[in-house]
C-alpha cells in the first residue's frame, strides 16, 4: 500500500524532480480507495469506542458528552483526512497514507480525552497501544521513533505534570461490563493487526517471487537472440571464454565452428525478409535438435553463428559439422517457398593450449572463408 520512507513532499506530476514514474489513474483510484476503507474501519472504532463511553455514561462514571464529544472529534478527523485524500492532497507525499502524522493526530487525540476523562481513561490509554501498532507496520524507524517520542511526551504531560486519577471503572457491574468490552475491543484490534501483518508479509512475499521471475526472465531475455532464440553474441562469446578457461584448467579439448548459410543474402533479396527469417529459425531449430547437451550454439552476427563444442577433438568436431551440414541441407526448404533451398557453410578449429577467443576465432574464420571458396555447403578445418 506504498512505502513508509518519508513524509517529505514529492510531486507525482514532476517524475523528473522525483525519479518516481507517473502514477495511471488506475493506480490512483485504487490507492485512494484503500484509504477510504482504512478511513472506514478507525470511523468503526471510533463509533465502538463511543458505545462503551455510552455504557459508562449509563453507570454514571462519565459523562453523555465525553462519549459525543469523543464521536464528533473521531469522526471529524476522519473526514478531514478523506477529504483530503479525495482531492489528492496524499499524492504530494512518498508516504501516500500520510500514517505518521496520523498516528501522532490520533495519539494527540487520545492524550487529550485522557486529560478531559480521566476517569474512563483506560481506554483512550489502551486505545493508544492500537494507534501505535498501526503505526510500525506502514513507519520508517525514524518516523516510529519520531510518534513514539510523542507518545511518551504526552504521557509525561498526563502523568507527572497533573495529578489526574486515571481511572479503570469497576465499582459496580455495568463498569466491570464496559472495562471488559474496552479489553476485549483493545485485543481484538491487536488480533487484527496482527493478522493484517502476516497478509502484507504475504503479499510482499509473492511480490518477490513474482519480482525474481521478473528478473529471471529479463536475464534470459538479455541473453538470447529475438529472432532465432539462441545464445546472442554477447552470450556466446562468454560461454567460450568460459570454456577455454576450463580448458586451461583442465587441459580438456575444445572445437568451436563458425557456421554461416550460403548466399542468405540471396534469399532475402528473391523470396523476401520473412522468409529470410523464418529460414534463420528454422536452421537455428534444426540445429537445436541435433547438438549435444553440453554444446552450445548462439548467433554471432547476421547470418554468422557460433558453435562451442567442449571435449571433442579435431576430427569429432569435423564429422559433427558435417552431419550438421548433411541434416541443414536435407531439410524440405521448398516449403517456405517452392524451390527454395538453404545449405551452410562452417570453419573448424581446437582450442591450442595458452590460446585466447581473438585468435582461435580468427582461425575459424578463416577457415569458414576457406570453404566458401571451395563452392559452399561444405565443412573446412583450420
Amino acid at each position: 500500500m506504498g512505502s513508509a520512507a518519508s513524509s517529505l513532499p514529492s510531486p507525482i506530476a514532476g517524475a523528473s524532480e522525483s525519479g518516481r514514474p507517473r502514477l495511471t489513474r488506475e493506480r490512483l483510484a485504487r490507492r485512494a480507495k484503500q484509504r477510504r476503507q482504512i478511513q472506514s474501519m478507525i470511523a468503526a472504532c471510533f463509533v465502538l469506542d463511543a458505545v462503551v463511553l455510552l455504557i459508562y455514561a449509563h453507570a454514571g462514571t462519565t459523562s453523555v458528552l465525553v462519549a459525543a464529544g469523543y464521536a464528533l472529534t473521531g469522526l471529524s478527523l476522519v473526514a478531514i483526512y478523506v477529504l483530503l485524500s479525495e482531492r489528492g492532497f496524499h499524492e504530494r507525499f512518498r508516504d501516500h497514507y500520510l500514517v505518521a502524522p496520523q498516528s501522532a493526530v490520533n495519539m494527540v487525540n487520545l492524550l487529550v480525552f485522557t486529560y478531559i476523562a480521566p476517569e474512563v481513561g483506560v481506554l483512550f490509554l489502551c486505545n493508544l497501544f492500537v494507534v501505535f501498532g498501526f503505526g510500525a507496520l506502514r513507519t520508517s524507524a525514524r518516523q516510529t521513533a519520531v510518534v513514539w517520542t510523542i507518545m511518551v511526551l504526552g504521557l509525561a504531560a498526563l502523568f507527572l505534570g497533573t495529578d489526574k486519577a486515571i481511572g479503570m471503572p469497576t465499582g459496580t457491574r455495568i463498569d466491570r461490563l464496559a472495562t471488559m468490552l474496552v479489553f476485549a475491543l483493545t485485543i481484538g484490534r491487536c488480533m487484527y493487526l496482527g493478522i493484517f501483518s502476516s497478509s502484507m508479509q504475504q503479499s510482499l512475499y509473492q511480490s518477490g517471487v513474482k519480482l525474481k521471475e521478473a528478473y529471471r526472465r529479463i536475464e534470459e531475455l538479455a541473453e538470447l537472440d529475438e529472432l532465432t532464440g539462441t545464445s546472442n553474441r554477447r552470450s556466446i562469446m562468454r560461454t567460450l571464454e568460459e570454456e577455454i578457461a576450463r580448458c586451461a584448467r583442465n587441459g580438456s579439448s575444445c572445437a568451436v565452428a563458425l557456421i554461416d548459410l550460403d548466399h542468405f543474402k540471396r534469399i532475402n533479396d528473391v523470396y523476401g525478409h520473412p522468409i529470410g527469417d523464418e529460414a534463420l529459425r528454422t536452421f537455428a531449430i534444426g540445429m537445436f535438435a541435433n547438438l549435444r547437451s553440453i554444446d552450445r550454439f548462439g548467433r554471432y552476427g547476421g547470418e554468422e553463428f557460433l558453435l562451442v563444442l567442449p571435449d571433442l577433438s579435431q576430427d569429432q568436431a569435423m564429422r559433427a559439422l558435417e552431419r550438421l551440414r548433411a541434416i541443414i541441407a536435407g531439410l524440405d526448404w521448398s516449403a517456405f517457398s517452392p524451390g527454395m533451398q538453404v545449405t551452410i557453410s562452417a570453419g573448424v578449429t581446437t582450442l591450442k593450449p595458452h590460446e585466447n577467443s581473438d585468435t582461435l576465432l580468427a582461425r575459424a574464420d578463416g577457415a569458414l572463408y576457406a570453404a566458401k571458396a571451395r563452392g559452399r555447403n561444405r565443412i573446412a578445418s583450420a
